[in-house]
């Protein structure tokens, strides 16, 4: 059988590189673009072998150059997003919203046989937040263009290259306190890189169309929870101190004005909703391919880099004690 061509946009980030891993290993051809083959080109060619996959060179809003490679694509896969807006292009706007719209308006127009984009949970549910509008926003598009599309959401995505589970750790390991926003009582249903991956192959090789799915982990956990068990992987003892309102959006003002800001205003007001299943759309799960990986499992094996002795730690790790 010929093998089926998948054009990947994201394909440098953590999920990006698990599933190429996972698509070329089961005979798929892959295209990645990326906007900078010098600084990324390397991590990606070491994904697979030769000859199932290329990296193409490409401004992703440069339609003239991104259109010639639809004319061999069967499968489209989008997954860039952004956490915070960042000079003129890198808006909210134009990455959730108009980017996936001219996409998914090539795949009709070539014909694309499958159109798949990674979009978020709970933006139904937070209409104050300028990220969640642009990515329903981006939804709609996708829908009113290209109506077989399948869209993923998921819930915060962790592994051992994420900006999640990582961040945490490192700012636990170096603060002697941590602030608490909503009381950490925000949930979520962290999904591990691999679970996710493992969907987004599913909808591929079963050929799944028209669909919204929410992509969760097995447990729900409060930001306060998750907090404690990274504490407890890490082997550190911190104070968690609930912050008011009040100075808790000051701090996101001024993080905001750095280039990596910790917190902004928009991830702050996006705290005060959780991010867990709807009961609107099906889950992973649904479709058959439930989450396995265990939160705390997971993160205990790479935490050794935020303990004392690093991976010569001595420390063993207990569920029950976190």
């Amino acid at each position: 059988m010929k093998a089926k061509n998948c054009l990947i946009f994201g394909g440098s980030g953590q999920i990006g590189r698990h599933l190429i891993r996972k698509l070329t290993k089961n005979n798929y051809k892959v295209t990645v673009v990326t906007r900078n083959l010098h600084q990324k080109g390397y991590a990606i060619k070491t994904q697979a072998n030769a000859g199932y996959i290329d990296i193409v060179e490409a401004n992703i809003f440069d339609e003239k150059k991104i259109r010639k490679l639809f004319s061999q694509t069967d499968i489209c896969i989008n997954l860039i997003g952004i956490l915070y807006e960042s000079g003129k292009g890198n808006t909210f706007k134009n990455i959730h919203s108009i980017f996936p719209s001219i996409l998914s308006k090539l795949c009709k127009e070539y014909k694309v046989q499958q159109f798949i984009h990674l979009s978020a949970l709970g933006i139904n549910d937070a209409p104050d937040s300028e990220y969640a509008k642009s990515k329903l926003d981006g939804e709609l598009n996708i829908q009113k263009n290209f109506p077989l599309a399948t869209i993923l959401r998921p819930s915060v995505v962790y592994s051992v290259d994420d900006n999640f589970t990582t961040s945490f750790m490192t700012l636990l390991s170096r603060l002697p306190f941590f602030p608490l926003y909503y009381n950490g009582s925000t949930k979520f249903a962290p999904i591990h890189c691999s679970d996710l991956t493992d969907t987004i192959y599913h909808v591929v090789s079963k050929s799944i169309y028209s669909k919204i799915i929410e992509c969760v982990g097995p447990d729900i956990l409060s930001l306060k929870e998750i907090l404690k068990k990274l504490l407890h992987l890490i082997d550190k003892k911190r104070l968690l101190v609930p912050l008011p309102l009040f100075v808790a959006t000051m701090s996101a003002k001024v993080f905001q004005l750095f280039p990596k800001p910790l917190l902004t205003i928009d991830q702050l007001t996006l705290l005060k909703y959780d991010n867990v299943p709807s009961g609107k759309y099906q889950t992973n799960a649904d479709i058959g391919v439930p989450s396995t990986r265990v939160f705390d499992n997971e993160v205990e094996k790479y935490s050794y880099m935020w303990r004392e002795g690093g991976q010569f730690s001595t420390k063993k790790y207990n569920p029950a004690n976190s």
